[in-house]
C-alpha cells in the first residue's frame, strides 16, 4: 500500500525535540513512530495507553514532590528496603 496520507500537527518545539531524540535512540524517525502509534490505536481500537485525570490527592502529591517536599531519598536499594521496613 502506498503512503500518501499526511498528518500535520503543531507541537511545542521542546516537546518535539525531546520526543525525536528518544525516537532516534530507538532507531526510529518521526514517521515510523507515528505509524507505530496509529497501528496500536487500530489494533486496540482505542488509545494504546490509559488517559486519566489525576485525583486531587495525586495532584497534591505531584505539587509537593515538584517543590521538593515530602520526599524520601535513598542511597541504594538496601537503604530503600530498610526505610520501608522490608
Amino acid at each position: 500500500m502506498s503512503k500518501t496520507a499526511t498528518v500535520r500537527a503543531r507541537l511545542e518545539p521542546e516537546l518535539k525535540d525531546h520526543a525525536e531524540s528518544i525516537f532516534h535512540r530507538l532507531g526510529l524517525n518521526s514517521t515510523q513512530a507515528i505509524t507505530i502509534f496509529y497501528r496500536q490505536v487500530e489494533l486496540r481500537d482505542g488509545l494504546p495507553f490509559d488517559v486519566a485525570i489525576p485525583t486531587r490527592t495525586t495532584q497534591r502529591t505531584f505539587a509537593a514532590t515538584d517543590a521538593g517536599r515530602d520526599l524520601v531519598v535513598c542511597k541504594d536499594a538496601d537503604d530503600l528496603f530498610r526505610k520501608l521496613g522490608i
